[in-house]
């Protein structure tokens, strides 16, 4: 399940840099993360970096996105190209 950021985000720009596949960008109001480039940091790290970092606790699984561990790997080989 990738990502989200809900609306609680204060924009205080420490998520974006953590982040492996680059899937943290500033939208509209608040930062946002692309579901077709978030892993939750597997392939990369044992817990997501982001939700690691966050100083509000703002960043939480999309109900939208529900992937398996099995499709964030395969999601990161594909971004990556291991695979």
């Amino acid at each position: 399940m990738a990502l989200m950021i809900t609306d609680e985000c204060i924009n205080c720009d420490v998520c974006e840099p953590e982040c492996p596949n680059g899937a943290i960008s500033q939208g509209d109001e608040t930062y946002v993360i692309d579901p077709n480039l978030c892993t939750e940091c597997v392939g990369h790290y044992e817990t997501s970096q982001c939700v690691e970092v966050c100083p509000v606790d703002c960043i939480i699984k999309d109900p939208n996105h529900e992937e398996s561990e099995e499709e964030l790997l395969a999601k990161y080989k594909r971004l990556t190209g291991e695979g």
